[in-house]
């Protein structure tokens, strides 16, 4: 094996070929006039590195910027300000909490064909205050070495940080303390 072949690559993840979004469900006796919101994760970005081959030394620090959340689909354009500010200032309190943060622990893969690993990576998420283990299974791809692509879902409790769920017309409307991440990552490789 070449000595080169034993070094980690590093890529670094490109926001404008990614998409990372929350689906949050809603909950109380007006869910069913109220928006099930999607929101779109936009202002991220952060390291992957590994030995190509072995995933040996593999690593992953994602970094999000708690104003960078959009509500997306159906909610309507009145409704969208409003509910933006109220996750913004009233849930993830970005003043205090303006960034979010993923360092991976441990990283297990398996190969499931040529370039296409299945991957679990364990690692820790501070968010709002709170740092807890958070896994994350996620199916990679590499493509000619040069692109890596992550792709996944992954569930958390926003109580387990100590987040106050979203309410409004007095408490009959509220967001589930349940919500649901998706990605397709998109990473280049560097140097």
């Amino acid at each position: 094996m070449a000595a080169n072949e034993d070094i980690a690559v590093r890529y670094r993840i490109d926001p404008k070929q990614s998409r990372f979004v929350v689906q949050a469900e809603a909950s109380g006796l007006l869910s069913f006039v109220g928006h099930n919101p999607v929101i779109a994760i936009c202002g991220f970005g952060g390291d992957a590195s590994f030995i190509h081959g072995t995933f040996a030394q593999a690593s992953l620090l994602m970094l999000v910027q708690a104003n960078s959340l959009a509500v997306v689909g159906e909610a309507s354009e009145k409704d969208r300000p409003e509910i933006e500010r109220a996750m913004r200032e009233d849930v993830l309190e970005i003043a205090r909490y303006p960034e979010i943060v993923y360092m991976s622990t441990s990283v297990q893969t398996t190969r499931i064909a040529e370039g296409r690993y299945q991957s679990r990576i364990g690692g820790s998420l501070s968010l709002h205050g709170v740092t807890r283990q958070q896994n994350v299974d996620a199916e990679l791809s590499i493509n000619g070495g040069n692109l890596l692509r992550a792709r996944g879902e992954f569930s958390l409790r926003q109580s387990d940080y100590n987040i106050r769920q979203f309410s409004a017309v007095g408490g009959t409307l509220k967001v589930k303390d349940d919500l649901r991440f998706s990605f397709d990552i998109g990473a280049e490789k560097q140097g």
